[in-house]
């Protein structure tokens, strides 16, 4: 891909634009709000009131199974272990296993319950067995802090399944980035958000089936978790993989489960066509020499840090991206190889800028004394410039 060059002296405020945000090819959704992200280079490629609190039903139960599945992993729960069920528990009705107070169930099955069958009453089962005081709302408390922890700022909770309740809410973008922990901390663990079938002890055959309606599709959708209430409409947090790309992508307010497998279905196939991964510059590109300032050597070179891909409109043209190097020059001796010294900014017609370090492609030592008295020399010229000797004064007139 053909990029223009052009150096800049000074360096601008260093600026961190990843994720990339792709405004100009939104996709025109009808969800309330919505949150779609290339997981694999972080572009975020769809954002509508992605940040705006909002009641989140039952896809705040992917909340209670992050933290379960750290639990299993830290060891303090096991997925054979048999948890008793409350009266609680047993009381939440909706979307259930239909557990009673005389079950014992097994962690796995639990999993499986909230997972593939969004059980209300299997969540509240794991959130009573992992809090500090044995209760659901203690369990809540601890929800709302960890999600801090995960950078989820605009999460509460008031319980474990997104029951309505006053202070349940989550954004959207929350929810991408608990999707996003989900499948890079847990890849044992997430097969089981594609299983469309969970077979429960028999008891009920009305309630068997995953209500995810893209992982039938074969368009590479393989989870999360859908959610409704009247409060919130029709929601899903969805993930799909095609080849070396995977995206994921939250959506809101819809009014039909129909509408919400629609707009599932555009929305996958709208970030799988209409964007391409393009490879941009090579780690080791020497691109600029910067001055170097009283050093061995009266130049550095600049070079490319790392590899870098960007994500762009497959309409986009060769020569519409452009860069440009950006450091504080003359740079001052000693330089390590390997230091950062600028930024390559790279600019795409209509999308924003995207930055990357430049490091130095040698080490460049102090110069000696000589080199030393010489640059003196030069500053003083430069400010002062050559002391002449003193006219003399101009005789009055007789």
């Amino acid at each position: 891909m053909a990029m223009t060059l052009r150096r800049i002296a000074t360096l601008t405020s260093v600026l961190v634009l990843m994720p990339l945000m792709v405004a100009a090819q939104a996709f025109d959704t009808k969800a309330r709000a919505a949150y779609v992200i290339d997981q694999s280079t972080g572009t975020i490629l769809l954002s509508k009131n992605a940040d705006l609190p909002l009641p989140p039903a039952s896809m705040s139960k992917l909340m209670t199974i992050y933290m379960t599945f750290e639990a299993i992993a830290d060891g303090r729960l096991n997925i054979d272990d048999r948890l008793p069920v409350s009266s609680h528990s047993s009381a939440y009705t909706g979307s259930s296993m239909f557990l009673d107070t005389t079950d014992r169930v097994r962690v796995e099955d639990l999993l499986r319950g909230v997972i593939v069958l969004s059980g209300n009453d299997a969540s509240s089962v794991l959130a009573e067995a992992l809090s500090l005081d044995g209760t659901e709302a203690g369990f809540a408390r601890m929800m709302t802090d960890r999600a801090r922890q995960l950078g989820m700022v605009n999460s509460h909770f008031a319980n474990s399944n997104g029951w309505p309740a006053t202070g349940q809410r989550m954004s959207m973008k929350d929810l991408g980035i608990l999707a996003d922990h989900l499948i890079k901390d847990f890849p044992t663990f997430y097969p089981i958000f594609s299983e469309q079938e969970f077979l429960f002890d028999g008891r009920v055959p009305s309630n068997t089936q995953n209500r995810n309606p893209v992982l039938s599709l074969g368009i590479g959708a393989d989870g999360l978790k859908t959610g409704h209430t009247s409060e919130a409409g029709y929601g899903l947090v969805g993930s799909a993989k095609q080849g070396d790309r995977r995206i994921i992508f939250v959506i809101t307010g819809l009014t039909s489960t129909q509408e919400r497998a629609e707009e599932a279905e555009k929305i996958v196939n709208w970030a799988f066509r209409q964007f391409a991964v393009k490879d941009v510059v090579q780690s080791g590109t020497k691109l600029a020499d910067a001055d170097v300032w009283m050093g061995d050597q009266p130049t550095v070179g600049l070079e490319v840090a790392e590899d870098l891909s960007m994500l762009v409109p497959v309409l986009a043209t060769a020569n519409g991206i452009s860069a440009e190097v950006v450091f504080d020059g003359p740079i001052a001796a000693p330089i390590t190889k390997g230091q950062q010294l600028g930024e390559l900014v790279i600019t795409l017609e209509g999308l924003p800028e995207r930055r990357m370090p430049l490091v130095a492609d040698r080490d460049v030592g102090q110069g000696g004394f000589a080199i030393r008295m010489r640059t003196a020399a030069m500053v003083l010229w430069s400010r002062f410039g050559p002391v002449l000797p003193a006219e003399p004064a101009a005789e009055e007139a007789a």
